[in-house]
Formats: C-alpha cells, structure tokens, sequence
C-alpha cells in the first residue's frame, strides 16, 4: 500500500455523501485490510490535467482486463437460478 496518502476502509468510504466525498483528501480505500482502489480527488488542480491522465491510465486498464456494470449485474451466482 502507499505509504504517501492515508488508506480507509470500504465502510467508512461507502457511508459518505457526495459532498463530503469533494472534500476527502486522496486516499486507497481497503476492504479487511486488502487494496480496491485509489479514490483521487480533483478538486485541487482545475485545469483538468489529473482528470485527463486518470481517463488515460483507466483506457489502458480497461483495454487489458474488467467487466463492464452491466456485465457483472447480469451474472448469476452459482446455484442461484
């Protein structure tokens, strides 16, 4: 995990609303203990360079592996028919 930003649980992420989520600073979001994602906030460079390299780097992500939303929504658990 990083060691330059905070880290914070799934739970504690999930329960924040939009508003309060503009205001949290860059962070890795875990779930018990394990690395999800990296939750990076904008708001401090408004030119829309950080959004332009994360849409970059999310291409490169995508063209490699991942589902789409609704991919995963359409799939059916074992057993469960």
């Amino acid at each position: 995990m990083a060691e330059l930003i905070p880290n914070i649980p799934f739970s504690q992420f999930k329960k924040l609303r939009a508003d309060q989520l503009r205001e949290l600073k860059s962070c890795e979001v875990t779930f018990d203990g394990e690395y999800l994602f990296t939750f990076v906030n904008g708001k401090a460079e408004p030119s829309g360079f950080l959004r332009t390299q994360t849409e970059f780097k999310c291409q490169t992500a995508n063209a490699v592996g991942g589902k789409s939303l609704e991919e995963i929504l359409e799939e059916v658990p074992d057993g469960t028919e």
